[in-house]
């Protein structure tokens, strides 16, 4: 198998760079030999390198600079996606996309005004240009008829990179308080597990007998979230406890502070509820979702196994 990997100095990318190994014959170019700004390059690349599956978890993540970068979103978001599904089609090959909770609205709620996960046929109605960017990619993939699958993931954090997880350990260790935001919720996904959910989907396409029955019952849209909920003072307050645990922490642990998102403006709207139900991918994958507390400890004692 031809693997064309995008993003691979990406959190997600990385990690699936890492967890491939084997699997197939991995082809990661470089922003030099595959600019997602540019999707007629895409084409090309694509059309040279012959891939039998494309994992494009490359994407425009700067969420509040997308708000006046709408155009340079949307080519590395959706035009370049549609291109590799365009491709995709012609060619047999398969593609597997990384989007993203964004595409909602985050006002999903209960009778009791508590929040609910989104499943994977809720209505989507982003609140700012990164989101409508990734909802337009995640469209024409739909659209395309290739042979596809879209995982719709949230909060990804990882060691490698910038992220939230990395954020908090460093700001852990400069400051007595740390002020995060406490009434976004979601479910905080660690790269490394989300590669891993990817391996275990790639194999088993791999060894499906009937090919073509397996694809019209697993082709589509999935939730790929651990289990459980917190806010951002909630993951933080749980990153700095596992993290003094492991001496990770050069002083003592800060105090940690719950603010309103209000307390804390950014350009971007952000959504307040970022759940996705996984159901969907228990049910045709067989994969149990661990929390995200077990994530988040399987991602600091991989580090503390690297660091031996």
């Amino acid at each position: 198998m031809r693997i064309l990997l995008t993003g691979s100095t990406g959190q997600v990318g990385n990690a699936l760079l890492r967890q491939l190994q084997g699997l197939g014959t991995i082809i990661a170019p470089g922003r030099d030999q595959l600019d997602l700004s540019q999707p007629k390059l895409v084409r090309q690349a694509i059309r040279d390198l012959q891939p039998d599956l494309i994992l494009n978890p490359a994407a425009y993540t700067a969420v509040d600079k997308a708000e006046n970068e709408p155009d340079l979103a949307n080519a590395i978001n959706a035009e370049s996606p549609a291109v590799m599904a365009e491709e995709a089609k012609k060619s047999g090959c398969i593609l597997i996309h990384y989007s993203t909770d964004y595409v909602f609205s985050g006002s999903k709620q209960d009778d009791s005004g508590n929040w609910v996960p989104y499943k994977e046929q809720d209505a989507t109605h982003p609140v700012n240009v990164y989101g409508q960017s990734k909802l337009s990619g995640e469209q024409a993939i739909l659209q395309s008829g290739c042979r596809h699958l879209i995982f719709r993931t949230s909060w990804v954090y990882s060691l490698f990179g910038k992220n939230f997880l990395l954020t908090m350990l460093r700001l852990a260790n400069e400051r007595p308080e740390l002020k995060v935001v406490n009434d976004q919720w979601g479910a905080p996904t660690s790269a490394d597990w989300l590669a891993q959910t990817t391996l275990d989907i790639v194999r088993q396409i791999q060894q499906a007998e009937k090919p073509g029955e397996w694809w019209a019952q697993h082709q589509g849209l999935y939730h790929v979230t651990p289990a459980g909920k917190t806010s951002w003072c909630g993951f933080t307050e749980e990153i700095i406890t596992q993290a003094s645990q492991r001496q990770m922490l050069l002083k003592d642990a800060p105090n940690i502070l719950g603010i309103p998102s209000s307390d804390y403006p950014t350009p971007a709207r952000r959504p307040h509820n970022s759940l996705l139900d996984t159901a969907k991918l228990t049910q045709h994958f067989s994969i149990q979702t661990p929390t995200w507390q077990a994530v988040l400890d399987s991602c600091l004692t991989s580090n503390s196994v690297r660091n031996q």
